[in-house]
């Protein structure tokens, strides 16, 4: 019944747009005659949308709630392309893949190709309206920054196909994200006028075009100069194998891991379900239950990845440049910490020196600070931990956004290390290999695709 809804609701909407379709290059057909929208619809705020001459015009009204004018029909592998303007500098975007998440207050949410006019430039960048947030921001990604033309007209083309989605503007590739299988949907395609106190702020859409057939022979050449964001559970996409990475949980068992002071895997405080690795909560103490476990193997130069999802109030760590000979003792094994905390919820976060106990920090010695803040997914999403180490040089990110860069094994870090807990522990954070580590702080975590690769 289903897929007969679906190919009756494709069959209006071909025939709504047939006329301005004739039009279109060989494959593609458009979303809208040249003057009317007919086969849209509007959801969410109360901001107006019209066409004349085939451009699609939304203008702000005072509101506090983002408005999206949606396609009915609905689409899951495509490529799609369009020309978009701002006639002011607000932010803006196209839904893909997109549904009513909330039915009572019509909210649009799924992902959106970002049209961002802000000092960041992050227009072809991949956020999750009413959901996970930021998932693809073009931090990284200068070449993709520098394209889009705040103030005329940008080409966006989109590649959805299977859990891959790929975006170019004005012909330069922006992100490459590997989404999740739950995600992986038919939804409408929504154009958006954001929640702005600017009424009659204009936003302009034109050549609104979509290809659904023979897509494979169409997609852009692979493109390997930008990141890939993987997204997937416990499984490297093929670019991920082809540049090295490898999964130190394979989602099942706990190969590869052992207690921190132990020769085994604890035989309590620890578990694996649903594909996930989960420290149990005990009360907050530090490793009083099953305690810390550390990877069999030591790193040396290395790219680790880790998603956790973590319970209100709680602490844990990733550790790296471990040594499990430190401390024999009470608390936890000795090594310089990506902090793992529910900052609103915890009393770490307000202790320390100036934030360095808060999420993402070098515990106690470098507080966690990146130019457009801490994006975290929430506290009921799954976050992303990515520690680099090259020698040296070691950088902390929080959901693909930098929070951490520093040396070792020089005058500052020892002078940090000086005014720290660490300061008891001889050459603290100069090793040159160690295990890598998740803390057992008696709060319930869940981490999973743990993945990693060595670098030379």
């Amino acid at each position: 019944m289903k897929k007969l809804n679906f190919n009756l609701a494709f069959l209006l909407f071909t025939l709504l747009t047939i006329t301005y379709a004739a039009s279109a290059a060989p494959g593609w057909f458009y979303l809208s005659s040249a003057e009317n929208l007919d086969a849209w619809e509007k959801h969410g705020g109360i901001s107006e949308f019209s066409i004349r001459d085939g451009v699609i015009t939304g203008t702000s009204k005072d509101s506090k709630i983002n408005t999206f004018l949606c396609t009915k029909a609905k689409f899951k592998d495509f490529i799609l392309e369009y020309d978009m303007k701002l006639h002011e500098p607000i932010n803006s975007g196209v839904q893909i893949r997109s549904q009513i998440v909330n039915e009572q207050t019509d909210r649009v949410g799924g992902l959106q190709v970002e049209c961002d006019p802000a000092e960041r430039r992050w227009s072809g960048g991949i956020y999750d309206e009413a959901g996970r947030m930021w998932l693809y921001p073009l931090y990284e990604n200068q070449p993709a920054r520098n394209a889009f033309d705040v103030d005329g007209w940008n080409r966006f083309r989109i590649e959805a196909v299977g859990n891959r989605v790929r975006t170019w503007v004005n012909g330069v590739p922006c992100a490459d994200l590997i989404e999740e299988d739950k995600y992986v949907r038919q939804g409408f395609i929504g154009l958006q006028v954001h929640a702005t106190p600017k009424p009659g702020a204009k936003i302009s859409w034109k050549n609104v075009r979509i290809m659904t057939e023979n897509i494979h022979q169409n997609l852009m050449p692979e493109n390997t100069d930008i990141r890939q964001i993987n997204y997937l559970h416990n499984e490297l996409s093929q670019r991920e194998k082809e540049e090295g990475w490898k999964l130190l949980f394979d989602g099942e068992t706990t190969n590869g891991w052992r207690g921190a002071k132990l020769k085994s895997f604890p035989d309590k405080g620890w578990s694996v379900k649903d594909g996930e690795l989960i420290v149990h909560s005990s009360g907050g103490g530090e490793s009083e239950n099953g305690g810390d476990i550390v990877t069999v193997k030591q790193y040396k130069n290395f790219e680790l990845k880790v998603d956790f999802w973590f319970t209100k109030g709680a602490n844990s760590g990733i550790k790296y440049f471990v040594d499990t000979e430190l401390n024999k003792g009470a608390g936890s094994s000795i090594g310089c910490e990506f902090q793992i905390l529910d900052d609103k919820h915890h009393p770490d976060a307000k202790a320390g020196v100036n934030d360095n106990r808060t999420l993402a920090s070098l515990y106690d010695l470098i507080a966690a600070d990146a130019p457009y803040g801490k994006r975290l997914h929430g506290q009921n999403y799954w976050n992303q931990a990515h520690i680099i180490v090259r020698g040296d040089h070691v950088e902390h990110w929080l959901n693909n956004l930098k929070m951490v860069e520093y040396q070792r094994r020089n005058q500052m870090w020892r002078a940090l290390v000086a005014y720290s807990k660490y300061r008891v522990w001889p050459a603290f954070g100069e090793r040159d290999t160690g295990h890598i580590l998740l803390q057992d702080h008696g709060n319930e975590v869940h981490f999973r695709s743990i993945k990693i690769r060595e670098l030379d």
